[in-house]
């Protein structure tokens, strides 16, 4: 076996020396990292501050330890990203090495007042202190009233907090709703104007002649009419009228009225007395607020009535309390709409609680053609031989909107909807005119918009014709005829808006041609009558029956004795 030569043996050494080399560099690693361990364990512990001053000079006045220090800012820290209420790191030399977050827990308050860049906050004992707000948190975004996270000790507002229990209640924007944007309802607007809107307008005056504004309005009449509708304007106008004033805005709480209702005794009550809360702190200022109750015979029905779980003996006092209790309710007014008015309870409708009713009726036939104005417009694309026609578009939309609107109130056989029959036997045809509301009339120029697409997919033929308008008026009448069982006729004609001193005892529903449809020969309404005992003396005539005739069988029957 021969020797290694030279060069065998020089790669060998070079081998070696690379394993040498490699172990020397863990060796010094391990080593580095065993004194950066060393150095950390023996390194002095750190303290944290809090922002209260930026300087220019690279410097901060901090709060650390109950101690207010101004401090240096390491290189590496940009000053430019901190926020007074802001934590940093501080080493041992009181330097500033490193920014940290802010304070996500801690105690919550009540905004009571915002100015400028600080704001008057309510804690949790009832005591008041000014507290600082942070750039972080916008002025523009608290009002009165929002629950905050606060730095107690160092006097910042960190964030606004969510109410969970009652802020998915409230709406406090302001609706863009005009009253422009409401037809066929010029008295009605006039009055609701005058009586919330003048005492802000003047409140001079009303204090010259000894007259408070009205803690509420009750707006009450047949579904589909506006009452919302209404109810949003008057935020709205109150809204643009006193954006001159220092307020600059008023606020409109809408309340969604069955998401108040709570399995948990005393919650209902609970969220009421917060609501009212709310509101007060909102108007502390001057600033009016409206509370609209939508649907509000769900919530404060009349207490005994029996209709539903008895829940309304403790909530509608709650409201009647928050109303006229010992809380002045200033610049707050109260806004029901319900069209049933007859379920809600007698003692929040008199006179110092909603003190103005206002009724809301069906549009008529000029009100039906200024409603439809609104949704049917010169700058939708009509049909080039209706314009042609009428010379220009917006003569061709007054035009259509006249035959749709005839043909929805002519009283012809095709439009007879029910009959009626009333307590002393007369008989009346009522015709769809008579059930005619805005939101039928939105519908009806909806369906014509949907025909005049349908046709230009199909046709090619591009733009709303008057056919359209008067097949889409036809197909919501055959649609309302159709829908709804009558099952009591004094019922139908409260939810129907038919409501007077004349007593419906029967109810009819015609179809096409003004024929009956399906009519059960008994009268709808009329309960079933047990057999009396020997020793009880019945009153035919308090029996509900179509008329005079009804009458005299029964009483033939009753003495011929076989009930």
């Amino acid at each position: 076996m021969s020797e290694p030569t030279l060069m065998d043996q020089f790669l060998e050494v070079q081998r070696k020396n690379d394993r040498l080399s490699a172990a020397l560099k863990d060796a010094r690693n391990t080593i580095a990292q065993l004194g950066e361990q060393l150095q950390a364990l023996t390194q002095p512990p750190a303290s944290y501050g809090t922002v209260l001053e930026i300087g220019a000079d690279r410097t901060l006045a901090v709060m650390s330890a109950g101690r207010k220090l101004r401090v240096a800012v390491a290189a590496d820290v940009d000053v430019a990203s901190l926020v007074e209420g802001q934590e940093v790191l501080l080493n041992s030399g009181n330097v500033v090495v490193a920014a940290q977050r802010f304070e996500s827990a801690g105690e919550l308050a009540t905004i009571e007042l915002v100015a400028g860049d600080r704001a008057l906050v309510r804690l949790g004992d009832a005591s008041k202190r000014l507290f600082h707000l942070t750039k972080r948190t916008d002025a523009g975004e608290f009002r009165s009233g929002d629950l905050v996270l606060v730095d107690a000790k160092n006097g910042f507002v960190l964030e606004h907090v969510e109410r969970p229990d009652v802020e998915h209640l409230l709406l406090e924007e302001i609706p863009d709703v005009s009253y422009s944007d409401i037809g066929g309802l010029g008295p009605q607007i006039e009055a609701i104007q005058d009586t919330v809107e003048l005492p802000f307008e003047q409140p001079q005056l009303y204090r010259e002649h000894g007259l408070k504004p009205p803690k509420g309005v009750l707006l009450y009449g047949p579904p589909g009419c506006g009452k919302t509708l209404i109810a949003k304007a008057v935020a709205t106008s109150l809204s643009h009228k006193l954006s001159s004033s220092s307020s600059g805005r008023s606020y409109f709480i809408n309340i969604k009225g069955p998401q108040l209702l709570d399995k948990y005794v005393g919650e209902t009550e609970r969220q009421i007395r917060e609501i009212f809360s709310r509101a007060r702190d909102r108007a502390a200022g001057g600033v009016p607020v409206v509370i609209f109750f939508d649907e509000m015979e769900a919530l404060f029905r009349t207490r005994g009535s029996g209709v539903s779980s008895d829940v309304e003996t403790t909530v509608v006092p709650q409201l009647l309390a928050e109303i006229d209790g010992v809380e002045k309710l200033d610049n707050v007014i109260v806004i029901g709409a319900s069209n049933r008015e007859d379920m809600i309870d007698p003692a929040i409708l008199r006179a110092g609680r909603l003190d103005v009713k206002i009724r809301i009726e069906r549009p008529k036939f000029a009100g039906a053609i200024e409603i439809m104005e609104k949704y049917l417009t010169p700058d939708l694309p009509i049909h080039e031989e209706e314009i042609a026609s009428a010379g220009s578009a917006q003569a061709a939309v007054r035009h259509m909107i006249r035959a749709g609107v005839e043909a929805l109130f002519a009283k012809t056989p095709e439009n007879a909807f029910v009959e009626v029959t009333y307590a002393d036997g007369e008989s009346e045809i009522l015709y769809i005119s008579d059930f005619v509301s805005g939101a039928m009339l939105a519908e009806i120029v909806d369906r014509a918009k949907k025909g005049a697409i349908k046709d230009l997919l199909a046709t090619g033929e591009r733009g709303i014709r008057t056919r359209h308008l008067i097949e889409a008026t036809r197909e919501v009448a055959r649609e309302d005829e159709s829908v709804g069982a009558i099952q009591s006729p004094t019922e139908w004609a409260r939810v129907n808006g038919r409501s007077s001193d004349r007593r419906i005892t029967y109810v009819k529903k015609l179809g096409a041609m003004g024929q009956a449809q399906g009519a059960d020969p008994v009268p709808h309404g009329i309960p079933d009558v047990e057999a009396p005992q020997s020793d009880t003396v019945v009153d035919p005539t308090t029996v509900p029956a179509r008329g005079p005739r009804a009458v005299t069988d029964f009483s033939r029957t009753l003495k011929e004795g076989l009930l």
